[in-house]
C-alpha cells in the first residue's frame, strides 16, 4: 500500500527571465498583460496611470511548491507571491504539511488558516495557501493515479468552453472562443471625455466581432458605483455580456447600488476576494450573476469548492479567474454551465500559448475555444526540467 505522507516540501521562486509562471510575472515587459491600458486603482496618480507596468504588476515573482512523498512522488503547483509567500510556506505553513497525511486536505487548510488569522486572511498568505493545497491534490491524484477532476465528483460534461481574455475581441473571436474580455481603458479620474473614450471604445470592439458574440469588460476595481452606472446606461447599445470588477469587491454597499439602478445587466466580480467568508455577503445577497475566484488566490480547490456550493445554493454561476487547468480540473465537475476564462498568454494577445509559459510539461491547449480535461493523473502537468528555479 502506498504511503501518502509528505515527506518534504520544496519551494522556490522562477528566475525572472524565465517568461513563465503567473500574472505577475507574464513573460516580459512587452507582453500585453502588463503593457496595455487598463483602468486600475491607481488611475487617480498620473504617474502610474498609464500601464500595469508602471504600477508593478510583476513585483510579486511567481513560486513553485513541491510536496514529495516517501516514495519520491511529487506533487507540484504553482502560485503568486513570490519570495514573501514562499518564506511563510517555508517558515511557517511547512511545519502543518511535512509528515501529515496528504489525503488530509480540509485539515491542512484550517490549520494554515487558522495559524495565520494575526497576519492573514486576505492577499499573499492565502496566495500562500492555495499554492501549497493546490500542491497537495496534485500530490493525491498522482499517488492514486486519477486526476484531480475526478477525486471532486467525475466530469458533469466531456468538456470545457473557453471565453479569451485580450486586448483585443477580434483577436479573440478569430482564435476560435466563446466570448471575450476586453480591458477597459479609463475611469473616474478621466472626467467626461474618459468616459465617452471609454464608450467608444467598446463600441470599436463590439464592431470588430459583431452583433451577438458575448463582449466582456474587465474594470479592474478602477470605478466607484455612480461612474459604473453612468457608463453601464451609456453603453446599453453595445450589449456588454457582464461588466467584472466594478468596484473592489468590499464595497458591497456600492454593488448593492449598482444591482439597484440596473437590475437586467450581469456584474461579477471575485478574481481579488478570498476564502468562502469574502464571498458570503456578496453571494446571498444576490449582487453578483457570476461568482469569480481565482483559484490560485481564493485558497486553492479546497477552499474554491467551498466557494461552489454558497454559489450553487443561491443559484449563480462559478466562473473562475484564469488559473489554466487548476479551472478546468473544478469547472469540469460542477453541473453549472461548464465556462472559463483563457488568459491569453502569447505577447501580443493574438496566439494560443500555456497559460504557465514553458513552467510545466503536459499543460493542455484549448481549441476552437473549448478543451477536454485529460486522464493524467493529478492536475496532469510535470515540472519542466528545464523552469530555471531559485532558492529563498
Amino acid at each position: 500500500m502506498r504511503s501518502f505522507r509528505v515527506e518534504a516540501l520544496r519551494v522556490r521562486v522562477l528566475d525572472r527571465g524565465q517568461g513563465a509562471g503567473t500574472y505577475f510575472q507574464s513573460g516580459g515587459a512587452d507582453h500585453w498583460l502588463t503593457g496595455s491600458l487598463i483602468a486600475n486603482p491607481l488611475s487617480g496618480y498620473a504617474e502610474y496611470k498609464a500601464t500595469r507596468r508602471s504600477w508593478g504588476i510583476d513585483a510579486l515573482d511567481s513560486l513553485v511548491v513541491e510536496a514529495v512523498a516517501e516514495d519520491g512522488t511529487v506533487g507540484v503547483a504553482t502560485g503568486s507571491g513570490g519570495v514573501p509567500a514562499a518564506w511563510l510556506l517555508k517558515h511557517h505553513l511547512a511545519r502543518f504539511v511535512v509528515g501529515e497525511d496528504a489525503r488530509h486536505l480540509n485539515r491542512v487548510w484550517d490549520l494554515c488558516w487558522r495559524a495565520t488569522l494575526p497576519y492573514g486572511r486576505k492577499g499573499l498568505p492565502l496566495m500562500a495557501i492555495s499554492a501549497l493545497d493546490l500542491a497537495l491534490w496534485d500530490l493525491v491524484g498522482k499517488l492514486r493515479g486519477e486526476p484531480v477532476v475526478q477525486m471532486i465528483g467525475g466530469r458533469v460534461r466531456p468538456e470545457v468552453r473557453l471565453y479569451g481574455t485580450g486586448p483585443e475581441a477580434g483577436a479573440i473571436q478569430a482564435m476560435g472562443f466563446w466570448g471575450a474580455k476586453v480591458p477597459l481603458p479609463e475611469g473616474p479620474h478621466d472626467g467626461e471625455a474618459g468616459l465617452r473614450r471609454n464608450r467608444d471604445w467598446l463600441a470599436a470592439q463590439r464592431d470588430a466581432v459583431g452583433p451577438g458574440f458575448p463582449l466582456m469588460v474587465d474594470c479592474y476595481m478602477a470605478l466607484d458605483a455612480p461612474y459604473a452606472i453612468r457608463l453601464a446606461e451609456l453603453c446599453k447599445p453595445l450589449d456588454v455580456h457582464w461588466w467584472e470588477e466594478a468596484l473592489p469587491p468590499d464595497d458591497v454597499e456600492g454593488y448593492r447600488l449598482i444591482r439597484q439602478a440596473h437590475p437586467t445587466l450581469r456584474w461579477t466580480t471575485g478574481e481579488h476576494e478570498y476564502t468562502l467568508q469574502g464571498f458570503v455577503p456578496l453571494v446571498a445577497g444576490r449582487l453578483l450573476d457570476v461568482v469569480q475566484p481565482d483559484v490560485m488566490w481564493v485558497g486553492g480547490l479546497t477552499e474554491a469548492l467551498r466557494v461552489c456550493a454558497l454559489a450553487a445554493a443561491h443559484g449563480v454561476p462559478v466562473i473562475p479567474h484564469g488559473s489554466g487547468p487548476y479551472s478546468y480540473h473544478l469547472i469540469a465537475s460542477q453541473p453549472a454551465p461548464p465556462l472559463c476564462e483563457y488568459v491569453v498568454a502569447s505577447a501580443d494577445g493574438r496566439s494560443l500559448r500555456p497559460v504557465f509559459g514553458d513552467l510545466f510539461l503536459g499543460e493542455p491547449l484549448p481549441a476552437d475555444g473549448r478543451l477536454a480535461v485529460g486522464d493524467a493523473p493529478g492536475f496532469g502537468m510535470t515540472l519542466n526540467p528545464s523552469a530555471r528555479l531559485l532558492d529563498v
